[in-house]
């Protein structure tokens, strides 16, 4: 069997896709659909059903994707071990984070680190959403959640806090709010419940249910620009808000604290490119730890 159509259909097999897999090999749709129809060829049978939204691997899709993904993390184990401490700092890695940490803190710490690697591509990803390591979505993958299965590298990478904020512009126009009570009435900027991706998210409930008015926004990112406008009251990450002096942290008594979880695929945790992203990553938090909780 030709190497590149088991690349390519494994492409196809995770993406559940022609056209996604054609992306992300950076080749055009139809010859990523001719290697596909090739493969199938070459074994007799048929791997995909292909379908107007997608793929769906047939049984023996499913037993040739076992097989090809054992063959590929045999082959990615052998170059991490001959190329070893020689390996120069290149090539690309991609990291999968929530929004919230990836645009107000990993954007920083990893451009300074793409900075002084001219060869080094960093593939910064932030998405409320989960990553898949296996599926070679990403490379290092920050979660909210720590997973319970899976073949992977996991580590606690902090702690950190939540809490209530509003802008001074905003109070100055509806008055003080010194206890839960006084929150009644007023516009709630929080998170679109259908995009909530994990339990972790679950911090809203106890407010969204005392505040009717709702202002609702797909990302953390647009949580704090509505609050920062002086638009509403939301719940933001605290190593965020300290950054806008604008913000006034309400409620003292009432704070919620979560956990980011950091993780690597062992097939590639060791390769030098991501060995050095997974240990600045580290390093960058443990660095600002005291920024992350509040005491």
């Amino acid at each position: 069997m030709n190497w590149d159509h088991i690349r390519i259909f494994l492409a196809v097999a995770r993406s559940g896709q022609i056209l996604g897999a054609a992306r992300q090999l950076g080749l055009n749709h139809a010859t990523v659909g001719r290697q596909l129809t090739a493969l199938e060829e070459d074994l007799g049978t048929p791997l995909v059903e292909r379908q107007t939204n997608g793929c769906v691997l047939t049984p023996a899709g499913e037993a040739l994707m076992r097989s090809a993904e054992k063959v590929e993390s045999e082959l990615l184990q052998a170059g991490t071990r001959l190329s070893g401490a020689t390996e120069s700092l290149n090539g690309i890695v991609r990291v999968g984070a929530p929004d919230g940490l990836g645009n107000y803190f990993l954007s920083r710490t990893l451009g300074a680190l793409a900075e002084r690697h001219p060869d080094l591509t960093i593939q910064l990803v932030p998405l409320p959403r989960t990553f898949s390591l296996s599926r070679r979505e990403a490379d290092i993958v920050v979660t909210l959640d720590r997973p319970k299965q899976g073949k992977m590298i996991v580590r606690k990478l902090t702690d950190y806090t939540l809490s209530v904020y509003a802008s001074a512009d905003y109070l100055a126009r509806h008055g003080a709010i010194m206890e839960t009570g006084d929150i009644d009435g007023h516009l709630f900027v929080t998170h679109v419940e259908d995009f909530v991706y994990s339990r972790a998210l679950d911090y809203a409930a106890e407010l969204g249910k005392r505040m009717r008015r709702h202002y609702e926004c797909g990302s953390v990112v647009a949580q704090m620009e509505a609050v920062r406008a002086g638009h509403g009251i939301g719940i933001l990450h605290d190593y965020v808000a300290l950054q806008y002096p604008e913000l006034t942290r309400l409620l003292p008594d009432l704070r919620f604290t979560r956990t980011y979880w950091l993780m690597s695929h062992p097939d590639t945790h060791d390769t030098r490119r991501v060995a050095e992203v997974y240990a600045h990553i580290t390093e960058s938090v443990r660095s600002a730890k005291a920024s992350f909780v509040l005491g």
